[in-house]
């Protein structure tokens, strides 16, 4: 199994062979620790919750189906492309 990288605050998705930028379908595995709270009727609300360990398993295009095309990008103010035009996955 192969793993994609999750984006960051300087990178972001896109599909290399549309140009999409903004869907995405993403496949992933999380395991998480959280801190309950039941009323005392028994419903739950969960009040803390910590990511131990997360793994994304694949991501996908969802314009136009690829997977093994989807690539980090830079954000537009670091230097990547600042928006969808006609062709690239946009309206």
């Amino acid at each position: 199994m192969t793993t994609a990288s999750l984006p960051d605050e300087r990178t972001r998705w896109r599909c290399a062979h549309c140009g999409n930028l903004t869907r995405f379908d993403v496949t992933r595995t999380t395991r998480v620790r959280e801190f309950w709270h039941l009323s005392m009727g028994g419903a739950p609300s969960i009040d803390e919750r910590e990511v131990l360990e997360e793994v994304v398993e694949q991501v996908s295009c969802r314009w136009c189906g690829a997977v093994d095309r989807v690539e980090l990008v830079s954000r537009p103010e670091f230097g990547g492309p600042d928006g969808e035009g006609p062709g690239d996955g946009g309206p």
